[in-house]
């Protein structure tokens, strides 16, 4: 017999031996031992053979979609429950204003996207809380990615980096990017040459805020160019204004919303909207929360009142 015809053999057990075959071994043994009384070899050592053993059962898998028992009897899905046995959904916020977004009013939190974050706590039947700990737009996110807030509502550019740690919505707002160009700076570049020949072959210095996604969108979309970063949007216009770089890189509201706030700008400053840059504005989820991701999309969805560039420049001067 070869070694597997013995493990075989040995699960069946004796049942599998026919009579002949009890019959000879009884025969070989008796002879075996006579021969080993008259020997001086010793008998050799009769070895076991191994146990087989068998691999463990891998853990069962416990399904995802198992909705959960909450207080009032409903079934949700687990990332929704959690937001609601909690009672409150947590909404991370850049902790600095930028008005009419998010901002402080006489001691409130006001704005365009407080109002849109307190409108989904509303569907969801919780109030809610906002976590204004980040001081840039990347730690928003960084938040959310940590799972420490359900949803980030902070002005958020829809960005490749950004997608790497986090889900995020449908667009809810979209803006074209934009130049404000110190007049004089720019004048001495261009020489007389078209405006979209010195833009598309930008060789001068830019100022972004640090830390945001036009930092990255400066460097991708104007791989000539100097590229610095400031702390704040106000440094980046301060060194704009001091002719320590020549042009603010930003989306078209904040541009606009200069001009909108100070009309005499545009004696010292110029600006250009990039037609074919889009800035698309959505929420950040966290990449464990499916089901609050299709639920926040749905909102957005069947929201009656879409935000634009029209709609957020009137509520600069409400």
């Amino acid at each position: 017999m070869t070694k597997k015809d013995e493990s075989v053999s040995m699960q069946h057990g004796p049942r599998s031996m026919t009579r002949h075959a009890v019959q000879c071994l009884a025969i070989f043994a008796g002879a075996w031992l006579t021969a080993g009384a008259h020997s001086a070899t010793p008998a050799p050592v009769l070895m076991k053979p191994a146990a087989v053993v068998e691999a463990p059962a891998p853990a069962p898998v416990l399904p995802t979609t198992t909705l959960v028992k909450v207080a009032d009897g409903r079934l949700l899905a687990p990332d929704i429950a959690r937001i609601v046995n909690r009672g409150e959904l947590i909404v991370a916020m850049l902790g600095v204003d930028s008005p009419p977004f998010f901002y402080t009013r006489n001691g409130e939190l006001v704005g365009l996207e407080v109002d849109l974050a307190k409108a989904i706590a509303k569907e969801l039947k919780v109030t809610v809380r906002f976590d204004r700990s980040a001081q840039t737009f990347n730690e928003v996110v960084a938040v959310v990615a940590r799972q420490e807030a359900d949803l980030g509502v902070s002005k958020l550019s829809r960005t490749l980096a950004r997608a790497q740690t986090i889900s995020f919505t449908d667009p809810y707002l979209r803006l074209n990017h934009a130049f404000i160009l110190n007049r004089v700076k720019f004048a001495e570049l261009a020489r007389d040459r078209p405006l979209p020949t010195v833009i598309r072959g930008f060789k001068g210095s830019i100022g972004v805020i640090a830390k945001s996604s036009f930092a990255d969108y400066a460097v991708k979309n104007f791989p000539n160019a100097e590229i610095r970063e400031f702390p704040s949007w106000g440094d980046v216009l301060k060194a704009l204004e001091k002719g320590q770089i020549m042009a603010a890189y930003r989306d078209e509201f904040e541009i606009k919303r200069l001009l909108k706030i100070d009309p005499t700008v545009s004696l010292t400053l110029r600006t250009v909207t990039f037609k074919d840059l889009e800035d698309s504005l959505g929420i950040a989820v966290g990449i464990q929360d499916p089901t609050l991701l299709a639920f926040v999309n749905q909102f957005l969805a069947e929201g009656t009142e879409k935000l634009t560039i029209d709609k957020v420049l009137k509520a600069v001067s409400q």
